[in-house]
């Protein structure tokens, strides 16, 4: 099923403004459009968001690599002592 052509179109927007009116249709449009806008505003921060909290935890994970490596350093020098 693929996208409808120009006389399934026409039928539609006849439809539309049998229901609504012709000075409806324009307060629809503004609406679906601000719809629409504050729906990509609201992925956009939630990508952000994750963004943030997976640096967050990558420097989290550094520490920790970086402590760990600092163990197994001190323990290799312990161990050619003895």
């Amino acid at each position: 099923m693929g996208m409808p052509g120009m006389p399934e179109m026409l039928i539609i927007l006849a439809i539309v403004v049998l229901l609504f009116g012709a000075k409806k249709i324009p307060d629809l449009a503004k609406g679906m459009g601000k719809g629409i806008k504050d729906f990509k505003k609201a992925i956009k921060e939630d990508e952000e968001e994750v963004v943030e909290i997976a640096k967050k935890e990558e420097a989290k994970i550094e520490e920790k690599v970086t402590d760990v490596v600092a163990e197994v350093k001190e323990e290799i020098k312990e161990e050619k002592k003895a």
